[in-house]
């Protein structure tokens, strides 16, 4: 049963909504969009499909990531999600289609890996947001999803929440960022069991293996705690969490060696004087910090040189 919204819960709306300086009109189906305070809340917005993942997901999951790491005045990304399920994965009519996937032909077969080449590459901008992301999962987390939430930073989920790569149950390699995501945050010999098994992670598990930050017993309670986790990180300075999550990743796939020296790097680049005296003085003053937003990127085209 779905639950009532909190009195901080975004209602569902048809367009999607940007700070000032996110300059679009482009109208959202699968998703709601607000931003407040610096924190940027995307909801999947479609329970009565369980959330499923079709082409237009796709497009405008893209597009609205792809906006709000050029536009740099959100400071954390929370995503959440409607109904019973947080997302039941790819959407099986996406394959079913005539001629879909074309696997009679190297062209096709080639075809295929582009196909997939353009599918991770939306997850990836998850990663490589310029701010952090925080999911918060209900109910189920199958296939997709999985891949979809691996690629956040933080990962909330309620008590009845569980994950599952659902993949391997019809018949095909998930292929999306779970296999490539997951053995970073798990056990490998967990991931291998759920890969090969198709087998459900309970929340309780997936909180032991570390794969989630907290388990909750409600999904209000769980947002809640989202939310408030979102508003402690809004009130750092955003280059230090930019510069913060840039070394993190880099550290997860590098040797320690060339992750010190690449900490020396970012921190050069970064380092301000004025923002550590900013925080200093707010912690004394008991007053929230105040901190200029991201420079929003423009495209070399868009320079005008």
């Amino acid at each position: 049963m779905m639950m009532e919204a909190s009195s901080w819960r975004l209602k569902k709306r048809a367009s999607l909504h940007y700070s000032p300086g996110m300059n679009t009109s482009t109208a959202l189906t699968c998703f709601s969009l607000t931003t407040e305070n610096h924190i940027a809340h995307l909801v999947l917005s479609q329970p009565e499909a369980m959330n499923t993942m079709h082409p237009t997901f796709w497009r405008e999951l893209d597009e609205v990531l792809t906006q709000l790491h050029k536009d740099g005045s959100a400071r954390v990304l929370l995503i959440s999600s409607t109904g019973k399920h947080f997302s039941a994965g790819m959407a099986l009519e996406t394959f079913a289609g005539a001629g879909a996937l074309d696997d009679q032909s190297p062209e096709g077969r080639a075809a295929i890996s582009d196909l997939l080449t353009g599918m991770q590459a939306t997850f990836t901008k998850l990663e490589t947001l310029r701010i952090p992301v925080i999911a918060a999962i209900q109910g189920g987390c199958i296939g997709g999803a999985v891949d979809m939430v691996t690629a956040c930073c933080i990962r909330y989920a309620t008590a009845d929440a569980f994950f599952c790569i659902q993949e391997i149950n019809i018949g095909m390699v998930a292929d999306v960022g779970t296999l490539q995501r997951l053995p970073k945050l798990i056990p490998l010999g967990v991931v291998k069991e759920l890969a090969y098994t198709g087998r459900r992670l309970p929340a309780q598990k997936a909180l032991t293996y570390g794969l989630v930050n907290e388990v909750f017993d409600t999904q209000d309670a769980m947002l809640s705690a989202a939310l408030q986790c979102a508003r402690e990180i809004a009130a750092k300075p955003p280059v230090a969490i930019w510069g913060t999550k840039q070394v993190i990743h880099y550290a997860r796939d590098h040797s320690v060696n060339d992750s010190l020296q690449q900490m020396g790097w970012v921190q050069g680049a970064i380092w301000s004087n004025a923002h550590v005296r900013e925080a200093v003085n707010a912690l004394k003053e008991k007053r929230r910090g105040d901190y200029p937003a991201l420079t929003a990127l423009k495209s070399f085209t868009e320079i005008g040189l």
